[in-house]
């Protein structure tokens, strides 16, 4: 199974005691304010057992779908509560905000739906599922920069050029009161539930959770899951303060941020029990494994409370939500997201061989491989090369397999026929 980092244990302060008391100037009222807002608005989106995660970690594991949100993610409420906390003035101007996917798509449906004019700043390589999605909502989609900071910087230059007002996509309290909501229907669909298991980026949604859960049930522990090529929270908690980061590639691009925001910050340090990280193995496995087990699409953010299980059954008591945050991914980066998952779960083989270039000898290759039971997925050819002989030519294969003692079996079989198997 995929590795586990690392864990950034901390004492919230504010465990229990603290937690009815308001925090960044949000209390439980607020967040309750904010369901009855959105009631009609949100979906109260529905949470499913996983007999595979139960069995694993050795207690009830439900799932949060918030992938079967309203545009593909939670970012409908917090979105929504913003924008219908202006004052017409402030709404006459529109609103702009920046985004590669998520928070575009809520932004603009949350603005259409409330008679807002909306722009909505993009990346120039952002996928065009996503673009396409967030025009049909209603917004104006401006593509500019080639990294999301330089979408910020353009969308926050428009917002002062304009007079429109930037709706941040987490680093603000009716953001947080909006995401918070989720953590009142997790209390109210599983109200024996002992771990809540998020995915965390600028911490927007951990906060808004923690404060809900917290407020009503402080002995229900909240966990908080960081890609750990882009885990801005762990030095930001050790120092006590938001610190920036600079983030590594990741699948994970919902959750890449390079510093807590201001807001939430202070939340998760009293609330949230403990941060975890995981790697992008234990992202591609748990894609799989939704899409495997629980017949459900989410994207690698969506999925790294899913990753924190896997990484570390032991680690949760339960009954454990785990929330799916979202599920829009593109379905190109969901082909490699996919195969990456395969090789982690050591269901996909890839190696070379050499054979003596002649006729029959690929069929006698797959012959043996196909006694093995492996499914041959691709087949590629190399004649020149200065490793090999006049007469060699070697051969790189891709199979499916069953998983890791099948490929022990099948590696086993090449080399008891004679074949010298080499790692891609």
């Amino acid at each position: 199974m995929a590795d586990h980092t690392p864990r950034t244990p901390h004492q919230p302060t504010g465990s229990g005691a603290a937690a009815p008391a308001a925090l960044a100037g949000i209390t439980v009222d607020d967040v309750r304010a904010a369901q009855k807002l959105l009631s009609g608005v949100s979906r109260a989106t529905a949470m499913e057992g996983s007999r595979y995660l139960s069995e694993l970690v050795g207690a009830p594991v439900h799932l949060k779908c918030e992938n079967l949100q309203r545009t593909g993610s939670f970012k409908i409420r917090g979105a929504y509560v913003r924008i219908a906390g202006l004052s017409a003035e402030e709404r006459s101007a529109g609103v702009v905000a920046a985004s590669a996917g998520n928070h575009a798509q809520g932004v603009a449906l949350a603005a259409s739906l409330l008679g807002v004019a909306s722009t909505v700043f993009m990346p120039v390589g952002a996928p065009l599922p996503k673009v396409a999605a967030t025009r049909e909502y209603g917004a104006e989609v401006r593509l500019h920069g080639q990294v999301v900071d330089e979408t910020l910087a353009a969308a926050e230059e428009y917002a002062r050029r304009t007079g429109a007002v930037f709706i941040h996509p987490f680093d603000h309290r009716d953001i947080i009161a909006g995401q918070g909501t989720v953590g009142l229907e997790i209390l109210e669909q599983c109200p024996e539930v002992r771990t809540v298991v998020v995915g965390m980026g600028g911490g927007g949604l951990a906060a808004g959770i923690s404060l809900a859960v917290k407020a009503l049930r402080p002995d229900v522990r909240v966990v908080g899951v960081q890609a750990a090529a882009a885990a801005c929270y762990p030095p930001s908690l050790a120092v006590g303060r938001p610190v920036a980061i600079e983030p590594l590639a990741t699948m994970a691009d919902g959750i890449k941020v390079g510093r807590p925001g201001d807001v939430p910050f202070g939340i998760v340090r009293e609330l949230v029990d403990e941060v975890v990280t995981v790697t992008e193995n234990a992202l591609s496995s748990a894609l799989l494994l939704c899409l495997e087990r629980a017949k459900l699409v989410v994207e690698p953010a969506g999925g790294s409370p899913v990753a924190a299980l896997l990484s570390s059954p032991g680690s949760f008591e339960g009954p454990v939500v785990a929330v799916l945050s979202g599920g829009n991914v593109d379905p190109l980066l969901m082909q490699r997201i996919l195969r990456h998952g395969m090789v982690a779960a050591g269901r996909y083989l890839s190696f070379r061989v050499r054979l003596t270039d002649r006729p029959g000898a690929l069929a006698n290759l797959l012959g043996v491989l196909t006694v093995a039971d492996a499914n041959v997925l691709d087949v590629g050819h190399v004649r020149i090369d200065p490793r090999l002989g006049l007469t060699e030519v070697e051969v790189e294969l891709h199979l499916e397999t069953k998983g890791p003692e099948h490929c022990a079996e099948v590696t086993a079989a090449l080399r008891e026929a004679g074949y010298d198997v080499l790692a891609v």
